[in-house]
């Protein structure tokens, strides 16, 4: 049985190629102009098939260069240089306030609109992509790879009627913009606690309220380092040990999927699990991500340290909080002052040392405020688990339409 066959009766599939009005390479620009064009480039369109104008450049351009390679409100851009992993990203042209061109990295498709509806075809080469495809079919070269536009365009399209086309793409439009706005709206609360750490307890470089300072050593009775052997994939039971990757602390927020199993032979270092309420800090990273502290609000268990990532064991009767550290060495300035103390030989990734982090002095505000701080810490952190869910409520809907519109699901 085809896959063509489990389609409903009304559907058929169809060559791109005899879907298409036009497909076009951009050009290449290696020049710059602040009055020239706007040129779409590889990283204006997101992966998850959405332009992004955050950047953007201007490179000259003649007339007829304009008149050649100008987009219009419903090409669909094929990324089709890139990355192995990027290559074929795609993304409809849906307007920009001046003239956009495209660059050679793309191809550009202006559909019959008779018979295909763009925004059901970026969604369906979207679904492609997700399924790695473009990877089976592109040229590679090192850290570079391309799909000819021949191969591209010799896909074939599962294609329902128009009026099902353009349905489809409305529902796909919908459940996209959902998990869009799930997403921003975690971003926006992201800065949330440092603008409240700094109304609270003030540049804790400068120190303009004058908060007595100490040593970490006076607060911090050790710390702990963590263990490295040789690991699997990431775990697939709780059941099972694991140690984290260094990603679960590289963001500064605790990742506990970051985690990779250990393998039969190794037997697990209980006294290296993380546990609620740890404070942890990378220190072995790049320059710009060494340093990154993170605040375990809870944990899976049988999660064990890697040798990256340090773990600070308080002394009894101390005076700052381990919410209160979390949030100064997140803190910007703070972090890259700690950061300034990394070293490391070239080629290697800088380090930092136990003494030298022991040697940090802190600014320690009173306790009360500390604990006020801690309660909007806590506070805070359930609204964003919140926010998580429903990022990846929004996140699990939006894909399964994209895997079921295709099948003739919805």
């Amino acid at each position: 049985m085809t896959a063509s066959s489990l389609l409903p009766s009304d559907w058929k599939v169809v060559p791109l190629s005899q879907l298409l009005k036009s497909a076009q390479s951009g050009f290449a620009s290696g020049a710059r102009d602040p009055n020239g064009v706007v040129q779409m480039r590889m990283n204006n369109v997101t992966t998850d098939g959405n332009l992004d104008w955050t950047n953007f450049i201007r490179v000259p351009a003649s007339q007829k260069q304009l008149d050649k390679y100008r987009l219009r409100v419903g090409d669909v851009l094929f990324n089709s240089t890139n990355s192995p992993n990027l290559v074929g990203k795609t993304a409809v042209f849906d307007g920009f306030p001046e003239p956009v061109v495209f660059s050679n990295h793309f191809v550009r498709m202006r559909v019959d609109e008779t018979r295909l509806d763009p925004w059901y075809l970026a969604r369906w080469l979207t679904d492609q992509w997700q399924h790695r495809v473009f990877e089976s079919l592109c040229t590679q070269w090192v850290n570079q790879a391309a799909v000819r536009k021949d191969d591209l365009l010799s896909l074939k399209v599962p294609l329902p009627p128009l009026p099902e086309q353009q349905r489809t793409a409305a529902i796909l439009v919908r459940a996209d913009r959902l998990r869009r706005l799930r997403r921003t709206a975690r971003e926006l609360s992201d800065t949330y606690l440092q603008s409240v750490f700094l109304e609270m307890f003030g540049d804790p470089v400068s120190n303009p309220r004058g908060w007595n300072t100490a040593k970490l050593t006076s607060q911090v009775k050790h710390i702990d380092s963590g263990w490295s052997p040789v690991c699997g994939e990431t775990r697939t039971s709780e059941e099972q040990w694991a140690i984290l990757r260094l990603g679960a602390v590289t963001t500064g927020t605790y990742l506990p999927g970051e985690n990779k199993q250990l393998l039969p032979g190794f037997e697990p270092r209980p006294k290296l699990e993380v546990k609620k309420g740890d404070v942890l800090i990378t220190r072995k990273n790049t320059i710009d991500l060494v340093a990154a502290c993170a605040f375990v609000h809870s944990t899976p268990p049988r999660l064990m340290l890697p040798d990256t990532i340090f773990r600070f064991v308080f002394r009894e009767n101390i005076k700052v909080r381990p919410e209160y550290l979390w949030g100064l060495f997140s803190e910007n300035a703070f972090r890259r002052a700690v950061q300034s103390l990394a070293t490391g030989t070239a080629g290697s990734m800088p380090n930092i040392s136990k003494e030298k982090l022991l040697g940090v002095a802190v600014p320690l505000p009173p306790i009360p405020l500390q604990q006020q701080f801690a309660h909007i810490v806590h506070k805070f952190e359930r609204l964003r688990a919140q926010q998580r869910e429903a990022e990846r409520q929004a996140e699990h809907l939006f894909q399964t339409l994209l895997r079921r519109a295709f099948q003739g699901e919805l």
